[in-house]
């Protein structure tokens, strides 16, 4: 029992196991709690699913109770029949399971202690009282029918310390936190309609995440395809952070950022198997990509081929969906990088116009610099006005240009936080309109008429996210423009 602790379950894999069985019985509420009490620390599962009889849960408490190859309910999420011990024992040196099933009228309870184990020498399965279960005993019996898995000897998670051990406190919150995430992640599917099962962790909802943002307007879904019968492809290009709120785009990252989770997102049954991964298919993870998210289906009856393994965090794709997925691949990058680079583009593509940028990426000499577009309309004004000597603009503009800092831009992209910042996050609305304005006249002053004005405003980097602001904008200078 002792080797089946080194399979490489972290805490969040080892809880997500006990929760596939809870979903697998037909749970409809799922409760996880995280009780510190120093070394007499507990975390439990319970679930109001249909439970188990007794000899049932004897079979339950089993290693490796059923096989992989054992023909399976299309929606179970098990795999190997070790999830409920090697996740249990993978965390902590004793686990209890309570059941009971509707009509039955009692619960019934086995505990594995590996203590107990080294002790008496022999796989005894001891017969504990129901109520021993600690943590969510008193919810377990409230239920006419449900499951109760709870650990206690956290040697891994809390180790052998007194309850006022304040670091080891913030490192099992810790703990609690990183479970809630992976929660959110892995089973956010089962947590929307049809049929939404309510997650529960210390008496707090836990809220779906939705990797695909597929209730934001910019985000494309581009055209699914189906591999075969079972094997359904959905691509995704996330919108370019300035069309998200930075809340939506700060949660839409993940918990491991937004660099991490691009790739292809593998469901078994709905179940997440992969949290964004380009599955050995020749791409690397670089920041240009990381709005490339791309949803695979597969049903259980493909996990020898998909090579799933015991923890359910890993898949690889069949030799003859290869290619099919690497195409698929290259196209969504493509489109990707469209967005992460040029925002700018659908607008201008809806409009029949260009963009106005107000960088021009140039190439010489096979070296690449930027430098300022002479031709934004607010550079023009400003050379043709006269208010300020046209050499001096002149240097000034080019010594902007030589040392834009290219390299630590890219660091702090690739490397921080994920806190770039869009065009004017941090200005006052008076601002904008005060730039609108000077646009406008700008595009007067050069011959264009009030629509075609207008239309050059809504293609005019970062003026384009703030369609709302434009007409009141220059509401008074049209009067202006029409009585001159």
């Amino acid at each position: 029992m002792e080797s089946l602790r080194a399979t490489g379950y972290s805490l969040p894999d080892a809880v997500a196991d006990l929760i596939d069985n809870s979903i697998t019985a037909g749970a409809s509420n799922i409760w996880l709690d995280f009780h510190w009490a120093g070394t007499d620390s507990r975390v439990s599962v319970l679930d109001d699913g249909r439970g188990m009889s007794e000899q049932e849960l004897i079979a339950a408490m089993k290693v490796g109770s059923k096989s992989p190859l054992e023909e399976r309910a299309s929606s179970d999420l098990g795999r190997y029949g070790l999830g409920l011990k090697t996740a249990s024992i993978s965390q902590a040196r004793a686990v209890t399971v309570a059941s009971k099933v509707t009509g039955d009228g009692r619960a019934v309870a086995r505990r594995w202690d590996l203590d107990h184990l080294a002790t008496v020498g022999d796989w005894q399965l001891l017969h504990v009282p129901p109520e021993s279960g600690g943590v969510g005993s008193e919810r377990f019996a409230e239920l006419t029918h449900g499951t109760l898995v709870s650990w206690d000897k956290l040697d891994r998670l809390v180790g052998d310390v007194g309850p006022d051990n304040e670091r080891a406190r913030q490192l099992f919150l810790d703990g609690l936190r990183a479970v809630e995430e992976h929660v959110a992640m892995v089973f956010h599917r089962f947590m929307v309609p049809p049929n939404p099962i309510s997650f529960w962790i210390n008496g707090q909802s836990i809220r779906p995440w939705d990797p695909f943002l597929a209730d934001e307007p910019p985000t494309q879904r581009l055209s699914s395809e189906v591999l075969d019968p079972q094997v359904t492809v959905i691509p995704y290009v996330l919108p370019h952070h300035s069309r998200l709120s930075p809340d939506t785009h700060r949660v839409a990252g993940g918990p491991a950022g937004w660099n991490a989770h691009q790739g292809f997102y593998v469901y078994r049954n709905r179940r997440l198997l992969v949290p964004g991964d380009w599955l050995g298919l020749g791409f690397v993870k670089e920041e240009h990509y990381k709005l490339a998210r791309i949803q695979i289906d597969l049903p259980n009856s493909l996990d020898h081929e998909w090579e799933i393994d015991v923890r359910k965090s890993q898949a690889r794709p069949p030799l003859r969906y290869r290619d099919t997925l690497r195409r698929i691949a290259r196209a969504v990058r493509q489109r990707a990088v469209d967005v992460y680079r040029h925002r700018g583009k659908s607008i201008a593509r809806s409009t029949g116009r260009n963009s106005t940028f107000v960088w021009t990426r140039r190439v010489r000499e096979k070296k690449v610099s930027y430098v300022i577009n002479r031709g934004h309309p607010l550079v023009e004004d400003a050379l043709a006005s006269g208010s300020v000597e046209t050499g001096r603009l002149r240097q000034l503009l080019r010594l902007i240009e030589e040392y834009v800092p290219i390299q630590q831009i890219w660091v702090d992209l690739a490397e921080g936080d994920e806190s770039e910042s869009a065009p004017f996050d941090s200005a006052e609305e008076r601002e904008v309109i005060e730039l609108i304005r000077a646009l406008y006249v700008g595009f007067i002053r050069a011959g264009l008429t009030h629509t075609e004005a207008l239309e050059r405003l809504g293609v005019t980097e970062a003026i384009g996210d703030r369609f709302e602001l434009i007409e009141p904008a220059v509401e008074d200078l049209l009067e202006e423009t029409v009585h001159e």
